[in-house]
């Protein structure tokens, strides 16, 4: 991976999210070196899903640990996580054969499961999946949970698109489903009062979505499109396409990759 440049006076701090990376190591030291990284200004927060589908997630993590990044967990993080711990059976469609026969495993699997489910700014709010219409306060209503453990809570942040007002989420995502389920930044954009923007990932098949007080980061990387950031101080994205087709599509033909 290239070496951020070195520190510069004066500069102006810069808050880079990054959609799901999925274990694909190659694209994201593209994107890093894209971004052209000052660590005397710049901090790093991936949106969740660092891991699997894609061939390296024990470089993604070693890469995100090196750099002392942030980030939130997202639902292929806590399943790793769980299948680690013994407590879930590994997926069909998993690649995490490399992370787990790793030398360094244990450690880079420490530092993934200190991730939060949350992080609050004050303009900001980072999650993977979303925000449930009922929480008052997101940060309170996601605290003290275990990532080895299931919670609907922790499901709900890392696992919802579409739900209803009350938070009840349908069987499938495909087709769309039917009122009262809704997307749920929807809710977030009709909260009355509420000034911040939520920063996600999950939503592949919406692709990059900049609305008023959401963005969506999960531009497909693994399933062969690209990887995005978002430089939140500068309301600017940067993209690198993905190199080959990591993991076969699950996209309807009807779903778009196109901006929301």
């Amino acid at each position: 991976m290239p070496a951020p440049r070195p520190p510069s006076s004066g500069s102006t701090r810069r808050r880079i999210f990054i959609g799901d990376i999925q274990g694909c190591r190659e694209e994201l030291e593209l994107l890093l070196e894209k971004l052209n990284l000052d660590p005397s200004r710049d901090e790093i927060h991936p949106v969740g899903d660092l891991v699997n589908r894609g061939p390296d997630s024990a470089g993604v993590l070693r890469i995100m640990r090196d750099l002392d990044v942030g980030g939130v967990l997202g639902n292929h993080d806590l399943h790793t996580l769980r299948v680690a711990a013994g407590s879930r059976q590994p997926g069909k469609r998993d690649t995490l054969t490399d992370l787990f026969a790793a030398d360094d495993c244990s450690t880079l699997l420490e530092w993934l499961g200190q991730r939060p489910l949350i992080r609050v700014w004050p303009d900001l709010i980072c999650v993977h999946a979303g925000v449930h219409p009922a929480w008052v306060d997101p940060e309170e209503a996601l605290q003290g949970i275990d990532p080895l453990k299931v919670d609907p809570r922790s499901d709900f942040v890392t696992r919802v698109r579409y739900c209803a007002p009350d938070g009840s989420r349908p069987e499938k995502d495909w087709p769309a489903p039917e009122a009262p389920q809704r997307p749920w930044h929807e809710y977030w954009q009709e909260r009355s009062g509420e000034r911040r923007t939520v920063v996600y990932g999950h939503w592949a098949s919406a692709g990059l979505v900049s609305k008023p007080r959401v963005r969506g980061l999960d531009t497909g990387c693994v399933w062969g499109r690209r990887l995005t950031a978002w430089i939140a101080d500068e309301d600017r994205h940067v993209h690198v396409d993905a190199l080959r087709v990591h993991s076969a599509s699950t996209f309807s033909p009807k779903e778009s990759d196109g901006n929301s």
